[in-house]
């Protein structure tokens, strides 16, 4: 027999903090940052520097809506009540489709690096075998999902810590036996920005896609047991986050190392520990980056569920979605993200650079468009609020509106930018493609969609 019930309040603030870390520190930054660098020398610092201040104003902007009303869907709950539906259908739908394809990548990420170790084990059947596992914890429990990702991020905090602690003592001249590189690498090899302020901008369009996933926090705040307060601590964290953890560390990377290495293509890291003559050096790095990538594929799994169950309340997606279990864990959300991810996966296998190449793409430019849609929200709630005067926040957005219209015109800047750069216009036109053919869907289906009771939409059902 069906019973109404919610989704269980079960996530610590502790689970919550290192989540929202765990979000920022990708694999992105311990293999992609190389490549960064490379292109653009020096001067990467600057572009990780402006991509991450962007963030930390949409960040801090998504962190106010959800004080002021902390739900699961998170900006998909704040584009509707703003935009209406079609806002809310449109973005909730690239979000999932962009986290499913995700997990893909990661999946088979994660399965590329177990082969090495065990060679014997084909690359798919190890990718099917991380996102089954992983799908269980989600399965499990809320709790269970919180409890791996704290350990996943916390492993992902301790190397990047000890990282920045090793380059930092190579810099200072703390360890004898490796010359202290001082200023050389920074200024002497063609200046800060060899390539010009030019490159420094496309390091910009670049890095602010490594950031996504520190929105997360703000949809797991909604199963905590105080929200409104520990949304506060992972939206105000954002700020040091991103300033230790990226800049800091790419800072110290263009110091210690030089920009134009061949070996920065690999792993800047692994260079430094090549450096220190740590033996395994790549093996190491292997483990890390293995950790970042379950990680990713445990909070893709996680936040791909609840914006299903979130379409659900407002009857964009099918209502059934709404069962959860006797834990409080929306599993038929979870199954379904599960099988799209591994619908993908195969097209990784079997058709890499077409089908599975033309998914990639499709999804490359969704993380600014809901930048953008958070933006926009939060200029809409914000005044709506003020006008009304229900209730006093504690979470503000500096200089508004100022600073709000500041971030909209820059993510404009930056979308139109990529239809100027090779590698990245083909990811803003699919992407564009592949959100008119949502539009499309919303309103081919909308006269057999069903509208939710109450505002909220708050109708869920147990798997009895």
């Amino acid at each position: 027999m069906a019973t109404e019930t919610k989704l269980h309040k079960q996530l610590k603030t502790r689970h919550l903090t290192m989540i929202s870390i765990g979000g920022v520190i990708g694999a992105g930054l311990f293999v992609g940052s190389g490549a960064v660098i490379n292109a653009t020398g020096p001067g990467a610092a600057v572009s990780y520097a402006i991509a991450g201040l962007l963030v930390v104003l949409v960040m801090r902007m998504l962190g106010e809506m959800a004080v002021v009303n902390p739900d699961s869907g998170s900006f998909a709950t704040y584009a509707h009540q703003a935009m209406g539906p079609l806002a809310s259908y449109t973005i909730g739908w690239l979000y999932w489709f962009y986290w499913a394809i995700v997990i893909a990548i990661e999946a088979t990420a994660g399965g590329a690096i177990v082969h090495g170790w065990i060679p014997g084990l084909p690359v798919w059947a190890i990718s099917l075998i991380l996102t089954f596992l992983l799908t269980l914890t989600n399965i499990f429990s809320v709790k269970s999902f919180g409890e791996f990702e704290y350990w996943f991020s916390l492993i992902k905090v301790v190397a990047i810590s000890l990282f920045m602690l090793l380059g930092a003592a190579i810099i200072f001249g703390f360890i004898p036996s490796i010359p202290s590189p001082g200023l050389e690498n920074l200024i002497g090899k063609g200046g800060f920005m060899p390539n010009g302020f030019s490159a420094v901008f496309v390091g910009i369009v670049v890095c602010i896609f490594s950031f996504f996933g520190a929105e997360i926090a703000a949809i797991a705040a909604g199963e905590t047991e105080n929200p409104k307060k520990n949304v506060v601590i992972a939206i105000k964290s954002v700020v040091w986050r991103i300033l230790l953890f990226y800049i800091g560390s790419v800072t110290i990377l263009v110091t210690l190392l030089p920009w134009n290495a061949t070996d920065l293509l690999k792993s800047p890291y692994v260079t430094m520990l090549d450096m220190l003559k740590i033996p395994a050096a790549a093996q190491i790095m292997n483990m890390v980056v293995l950790t970042s990538v379950l990680s990713c594929l445990n909070s893709a799994l996680y936040t791909n569920s609840r914006m299903l169950y979130s379409l659900a309340q407002k009857g964009n997606a099918p209502r059934a979605l709404l069962k959860v279990s006797k834990n409080g864990v929306p599993v038929r959300a979870v199954l379904l993200s599960t099988a799209f991810a591994y619908f993908c996966a195969i097209f990784n296998f079997v058709s890499p650079d077409k089908i599975f190449l033309f998914l990639v793409n499709a999804s490359g430019a969704i993380a600014l468009l809901v930048y953008l849609a958070i933006a926009v929200s939060h200029i809409i709630l914000r005044k709506r609020l003020q006008k009304s005067a229900q209730q006093e926040m504690t979470l503000k957005m500096w200089g508004f509106p100022y600073l709000t219209y500041v971030t909209i015109a820059a993510m404009f800047v930056i979308l139109i930018a990529m239809l100027f750069i090779d590698s990245m216009r083909s990811q803003i036109l699919l992407t564009l493609l592949i959100t008119a053919v949502t539009i499309g869907v919303y309103f081919i289906t909308k006269k057999k969609r069903t509208e939710p009771a109450d505002e909220s939409g708050h109708q869920e059902e147990r798997i009895s």
